[in-house]
């Protein structure tokens, strides 16, 4: 054993995913991702064709999803 090995706090690694989700334009979708989130104990995704008009910020659980302008046609 090192010095100061024993105070030393045991380091998590952060888990990284990319995820092509289709759309989350129907209702339920986001909370059906989300609900994949924390199975896969992911900490940050990309996930590719949301389908969401304009841009901005949506929070759902634990999770915040930012999102860019999307296609107005869905």
């Amino acid at each position: 054993m090192f010095p100061g090995e024993a105070s030393r706090s045991r380091k998590r690694g952060m888990k990284i995913g990319n995820w092509n989700v289709r759309s989350l334009y129907r209702v339920g979708s986001l909370k059906a991702a989300t609900r994949e989130l924390v199975r896969y104990k992911l900490d940050v995704v990309s996930v590719q064709e949301v389908r969401w008009d304009k841009g901005g910020t949506v929070r759902t659980g634990d999770y915040d999803f930012f999102y860019g302008k999307g296609n107005e046609n869905h």
